[in-house]
């Protein structure tokens, strides 16, 4: 059985924007989804961000904590229910085919996800979404201007180092003091925040596309 939960945020996140309760429909959106596992490398929660597909507005979001997984415990476990979102939980099968039919029902076919490798490796039932490496644009300096011209770089243009999602929003964002939550509705709607502040057209994500 679905059920959702709510509990008091204590950690701070970023967010892209006020979110509405429902999604407006007359807008293209797309998806940045993030996942967290545990100690068996399974997924125990899961996090939907929506966003107008322009201005990368956050829209709505969506999050589902995994039972019984979320039971085994894992790294991230203590900040699960840090979070102004309400959670649905429920089995896997139960959650992949509610967000599945909710994507579909908003409208919604491009998924996008921070190292998106690891998240649709996890979320197999997923796989008939298109999937974009917000990653594979943030890392490179031909995308992002925020990187500095003293930073360490491939001859591809991507960072040799400091790439992940805390660094690159100190980079963008010019404030040392975030700090990625790791939990997984917080972490997409920060990884929604990336988009927004990289600005750049959806179709630069193309050559980011799995």
């Amino acid at each position: 059985m679905i059920k959702t939960s709510s509990a008091s945020p204590r950690t701070k996140t970023v967010q892209a924007s006020p979110a509405p309760v429902e999604p407006d429909m007359s807008k293209d959106m797309i998806a940045v989804i993030d996942t967290e596992t545990n100690w068996h490398d399974e997924v125990m929660s899961l996090g939907v961000a929506l966003a107008d597909a322009e201005t990368y507005t956050l829209l709505g979001k969506r999050y589902y904590i995994f039972d019984p997984e979320c039971r085994v415990g894992g790294m991230f476990s203590y900040v699960m229910h840090k979070t102004d979102a309400k959670a649905i939980t429920c089995s896997r099968d139960e959650a992949m085919a509610d967000v599945g039919q909710f994507l579909m029902d908003k409208g919604i076919s491009k998924i996008f996800a921070y190292n998106a490798k690891f998240d649709l490796g996890h979320l197999p039932e997923l796989r008939g979404f298109e999937w974009f490496d917000i990653m594979r644009i943030a890392a490179y300096r031909q995308y992002n201007r925020f990187i500095p011209e003293t930073a360490l770089c491939c001859k591809t243009g991507r960072l040799k180092s400091n790439y992940g999602v805390e660094p690159i929003m100190h980079m963008l964002m010019g404030d040392t003091g975030y700090r990625e939550t790791h939990n997984a509705v917080n972490d997409a709607c920060d990884e929604l925040k990336i988009v927004e502040l990289l600005a750049l057209p959806l179709e630069t994500y193309e050559c980011a596309r799995l």
